[in-house]
């Protein structure tokens, strides 16, 4: 018996992290495998007609505590990793996987599955019940149900590969993160830097045991180094030791992990009947198709081009003018669009972060939350957690019953990846008449307090917190009877709704007056800096839109149709080609760090953060039409999107919610590009 073997008895079964040993997770994983394999094989021998019950109801409960024990082991290994942590996912990612296939693969299991679709409309089944069973039929067929015993065999291989080259990219470019300092000696070097920055600079030394100053390639230290350093020669040696992460030649190297991963994806959806991994995970998506995905974004890139080569033109103009720069490189657009932009709108972001106390914009949101959904947070001791950074909070509607549990850990550390995200250490599910709460975590990387200052926000990162929180909504508010269909398990270019549209909170004067204030006089955010964000929210938008779009074109050329890559950085030249502003970097190269679609789950789905703006921007215009508080266009999205979780097709829920499907112009007129 293991800590992971049944419910855990602490408050709301949330997990003992204190009691947790490093050695416990191995023994756990073996134990919890074996159980649930126990549980498969009794639906499967079952002498009972297969019925909804005791076939696909009892497999969507089965292995819930493997769920449990994944989703702590896992949720850690990205927010408090160790070289032993990873060398333990490396071992179990293949046991997992092979697991799965165990599952995707069983005849007899999918037998009975087959035997209860093809008599789906005689059943009488409710609506969640019938995504259920499309669901998981269509997860058999998409995982291998229908091939031969040789095919099926070829695929767990393929399958264990990638589970293992996905984590050693990962692995390889934190470690690449982790490997680099640009040491700063000389005072004069930190010039145009804000304080706060040179100050965790220097903590960041002094906990290296080193004099002067440390920048590192995590973003709180990247960012602003590149945004506001006078000394060009340093920003251009931190611009270009980020864009050659894993492509140095060394033993961190993720070029041929690149081609590996690309060639064994294209072979796996070929094996299942797929002209390509595009068209595979596509068919499980709102676009449907590469086709749709590629004309959705070329259309978005003829419209932002114009303004993105207009856009750069002026910033190269301004640049030629402020510092006589003839050729504007990466390492000059951030340093001048920053320059650019408080000489238009006199706003930067020193000028705003001290209006955006970490703890005040949190609690903003926590305000935006309970006027818009009901909800209340309450900070609690007595939830355990695995960081001393981290807070938890109960979080409960207005019957005082327990909505969730939710956890924020908002700093930077050591063993912590890059970026920012949302995740849930237990799903949310109905079974026995009993409603079991989501535990969700909001994991950031903010500029962290110093010795004088608080955490205070940039602008940007008021809106990634407003973002993840979205996730975290959706997450929080599910209310479905069934854990796969919880939450944010939804179709991938509609899980970024939820998050997306909050954002739009973070613009609005009524909304910014609830957690906008000085953290030292506590005065309100003049109306002329909310104005201010507000005309320079579309500053630059069609160079940022080209960007993405640029992302999300590099992903269908490498899923969309079979590729020979003989060199993984021509290949990328060549598919930025329509979408390029700045001249190249022969040390760099985009891909060996492109995290979100070789380690995430964004491969063939980039595209998907700019569908779902135009969903989000379409959302929120409804938010505007009646009032951005207005508790019926709040109580429709909660009950009709956030709470829905992945129960029916996310265009029903849409519509349901707004009474029509989205309308591209909303995006377009909020970008400035119409």
């Amino acid at each position: 018996m293991t800590l992971f073997s049944k419910k855990f008895n602490t408050k709301f079964e949330t997990a003992p992290f204190s009691q947790i040993k490093m050695e416990d997770y191995k023994p756990a994983f073996d134990e919890n495998i074996k159980n649930a394999k126990a549980e498969i094989d009794a639906i499967i021998n079952n002498p009972e007609t297969p019925t909804f019950e005791n076939t696909l109801e009892a497999l969507d409960f089965a292995g819930n505590p493997l769920d449990r024990l994944s989703s702590v082991f896992f949720n850690l290994n990205s927010a408090e990793t160790s070289d032993e942590m990873q060398k333990i996912a490396q071992e179990v990612s293949p046991l997992l996987t092979e697991f799965s296939n165990d599952i995707t693969l069983n005849e007899d299991l999918f037998k009975r599955i087959k035997a209860i679709h093809d008599e789906k409309d005689s059943l009488n089944l409710t609506t969640e019940q019938l995504t259920l069973l499309d669901k998981k039929y269509k997860g058999f067929v998409r995982n291998g149900a229908l091939l031969n015993d040789e095919q099926k065999t070829k695929l767990r291989e393929i399958d264990t590969k990638l589970a293992k080259l996905k984590l050693t990219f990962g692995e390889n470019v934190l470690a690449e993160t982790n490997n680099y300092q640009l040491h700063v000696t000389n005072d004069a070097d930190l010039k145009g830097l804000p304080d706060g920055v040179i100050e965790a600079a220097k903590a960041e030394a002094e906990s290296r045991k080193l004099e002067g100053w440390i920048f590192t390639l995590d973003y709180p230290s990247y960012i602003p180094f590149l945004t506001y350093a006078d000394n060009r020669e340093l920003r251009k040696e931190l611009a270009i030791a980020a864009g050659k992460k894993a492509f140095q030649n060394n033993e961190f190297d993720n070029q041929e992990n690149v081609k590996e991963i690309v060639r064994l994806r294209h072979e796996r959806a070929n094996l299942l009947g797929y002209a390509s991994h595009a068209h595979f995970v596509l068919e499980e998506r709102m676009a449907q198709n590469p086709d749709k995905v590629i004309s959705f974004l070329n259309d978005l890139l003829e419209k932002a081009k114009p303004a993105a080569e207009r856009e750069f033109a002026e910033l190269t103009t301004f640049a030629k003018e402020l510092d006589g720069i003839d050729h504007l490189e990466k390492w000059d657009g951030s340093y001048y669009s920053e320059k650019l932009k408080q000489k238009l709108f006199n706003l930067d972001d020193e000028k705003l972060k001290p209006y955006f106390k970490l703890e005040n914009v949190l609690k903003g949101a926590f305000s935006i939350a309970n006027k818009l959904f009901g909800l209340s947070f309450k900070e609690v001791f007595d939830i355990e957690k695995y960081h001393k950074d981290v807070t938890t909070y109960e979080v409960t509607d207005e019957n005082n019953e327990l909505v969730a549990v939710f956890y924020a850990d908002f700093f930077p550390r050591k063993g912590k990846r890059n970026g920012a995200w949302m995740t849930s250490y237990k799903s949310q599910s109905i079974r026995n008449g009993k409603n079991d709460r989501p535990h969700i975590s909001n994991v950031c990387n903010f500029t962290p307090p110093t010795a004088t200052k608080p955490s205070l926000l940039t602008f940007n990162e008021v809106t990634t917190l407003f973002h993840e929180f979205g996730h975290g909504l959706h997450g929080m508010l599910a209310n479905t009877v069934y854990p796969s269909l919880s939450g944010t398990s939804v179709y991938w270019d509609f899980v970024e709704l939820p998050s997306q549209v909050m954002e739009n909170w973070c613009y609005e004067p009524e909304a910014l007056a609830l957690f906008a204030k000085h953290y030292e006089t506590g005065e309100i955010i003049p109306q002329e800096y909310v104005e201010k964000i507000k005309e320079s929210a579309s500053f630059q938008e069609g160079m940022a839109t080209m960007r993405q779009i640029s992302f999300g074109l590099l992903d269908m050329t490498y899923h969309g149709k079979p590729q020979t890559i003989d060199d993984v950085k021509a290949f990328e030249e060549k598919a930025f080609e329509n979408t390029k502003l700045y001249p190249d970097v022969a040390e760099n190269c985009m891909s060996t760090s492109f995290s979100h679609i070789f380690q995430g789950g964004y491969s063939s789905g980039y595209y998907s953060y700019k569908w779902a703006e135009v969903l989000d921007a379409d959302a929120f215009a409804y938010f505007q039409e009646k009032g951005i508080f207005d508790k019926e266009v709040a109580t429709k999205f909660k009950e009709n999107v956030l709470s829905k979780g992945g129960t029916e097709h996310p265009m029903t829920l849409y519509k349901k919610f707004r009474g029509q499907e989205p309308k591209p112009e909303a995006l377009l007129k909020r970008a400035g590009l119409i």
